[in-house]
């Protein structure tokens, strides 16, 4: 039976927090489907199913933070998806280390009995038939949304087969309250958002925590990178940094790098770059780091032996160019999603994909591929005045390009001195892949793209 596992979301990662399923038993799935969102000491994450078939059990609760490879559902085989009413309960099982303890209040027995009336007592005056036995219910599931949902089983007529109280039943007897996931609710409450506004678009038209998103993007009426970015809590802060330090620690120590440089003539880039915005609505323009991403794309194309990965002593080649894009998360943490196919994407739609990137992961809603597809990463300082950059490879990547601050410098043209303005482009590459001269032939056709920029778009 296949079983959908806490992924590795990073050759660093060892251990993840299950904060929110999007799936219940029953439900039927696809491959590449969200079912379930994780946090990492790095950033939340939206995880898709690996396997296409119908969700069986619910393995771990919300909350409990386990090691990568714990079984946290079972899939069954394509097929009719089970009924809703009879879908097994949820159950929580161990996982190969000891997770955190949740804090909070314990969950409560599925078995547990619904509070009964004091004997004697007048029966409810709801127009519904009082009971004369113990209600009969279509499965353990129902006792236990019953008692999450405050509803006294005793004042429910059934309509199941025989008079079985149903999901259904429960659901129509449950007082009005809106419906919302635990994380949503706690979303609701940081983002200032009233949950009696929202549409859910979970089951049962439950508010999950990406209606919770969504609602609250549409009440700021703007786009995420225009506003400030939101500090990340000093906890994270503190677990993130430490998470990168490893990663870091273990890159320099595993990884024999060496270093090239050079400083390119961004006149041509800047000049075509101005001209096509003067045409185009300001939503469509174009930011001078979009042509320095797609030109550390195509030149891939040329020098395929940097995009890959150094697995079991020999470089494996990647299928697609995918470049992690280092993104600021504010108070100090770092993350570098995979904008992927870089090489493909026309100039606007990967200016549009760069800004739904940097959104997302400063959100906290990336997917899962996202954080694990990148085959070379691209870091770029330069809104923050760095001249140059001259980073650690992020195993099991081969190489990193870097770029700095556009500024103006004198330029040699012709004999003569002129002032150009110039980036300078590093690259840190794995000795085990390539050499030098691999490396600056790289660096070359990066220079050569950017000098003819109407062949980037």
């Amino acid at each position: 039976m296949p079983e959908f596992r806490m992924p590795s979301l990073g050759a660093d990662m060892e251990v993840g927090t299950l904060t929110e399923w999007l799936v219940r038993p029953g439900d039927q799935v696809r491959k590449g489907d969200i079912v379930a969102v994780v946090e990492t000491d790095k950033s939340t994450v939206e995880v898709e199913c690996f396997d296409t078939g119908t969700v069986g059990e619910l393995l771990v609760e919300p909350g409990t933070r386990v090691p990568v490879g714990t079984t946290l559902a079972t899939i069954t085989e394509a097929g009719p998806a089970l009924a809703p009413e009879r879908a097994a309960a949820p159950r929580v099982v161990p996982p190969a280390a000891a997770p955190e303890p949740v804090t909070g209040p314990a969950r409560p027995s599925a078995e547990r009995r619904p509070r009964r009336a004091p004997r004697g007592a007048p029966a409810p005056q709801t127009g519904k038939r009082a009971p004369t036995a113990r209600p009969k219910v279509s499965s353990p599931l129902i006792r236990h949304l019953a008692h999450q949902r405050g509803v006294e089983l005793e004042t429910i007529r059934g309509t199941g087969p025989a008079g079985e109280i149903t999901r259904e039943d429960v659901e129509r007897a449950t007082p009005a309250r809106v419906k919302a996931s635990p994380l949503a609710r706690r979303l609701a409450a940081e983002l200032g958002v009233d949950l009696a506004t929202v549409t859910g678009s979970g089951y049962g038209v439950v508010v999950r925590a990406e209606d919770v998103r969504t609602a609250a993007e549409a009440a700021r009426q703007a786009v995420r990178e225009s506003r400030p970015t939101e500090a990340v809590p000093p906890d994270r802060t503190a677990s993130m940094r430490q998470a990168i330090a490893r990663a870091m620690s273990r890159s320099n120590r595993e990884i024999p790098h060496y270093y090239l440089a050079d400083t390119v003539d961004l006149t041509r880039a800047l000049e075509w770059t101005r001209q096509r915005n003067r045409k185009v609505p300001v939503k469509d323009r174009l930011i001078p780091s979009a042509l320095l991403l797609k030109a550390a794309a195509l030149a891939l194309r040329e020098v395929p032996s940097l995009n890959g990965f150094w697995i079991d002593d020999a470089f494996v080649p990647a299928g697609g160019v995918h470049l992690g894009v280092a993104i600021s998360l504010g108070g100090g943490g770092l993350i570098a999603p995979a904008l992927h196919d870089a090489d493909d994407l026309p100039l606007p739609e990967l200016m549009s994909n760069l800004r739904d990137l940097v959104a997302r992961a400063r959100a906290g809603r990336l997917r899962g591929s996202e954080l694990t597809d990148a085959t070379i990463t691209v870091t770029n300082l330069g809104d923050q005045g760095v001249e140059s950059v001259h980073g650690v490879i992020y195993s099991p990547q081969v190489a990193l390009v870097g770029f700095g601050a556009i500024l103006e410098r004198p330029w040699a043209i012709d004999g003569a001195i002129a002032v150009r303005p110039v980036v300078s482009a590093t690259l840190a590459a794995d000795h085990r892949a390539t050499d030098g001269y691999t490396g600056g032939r790289y660096l070359q056709a990066v220079a050569r793209l950017l000098q003819r920029p109407e062949e980037l778009s």
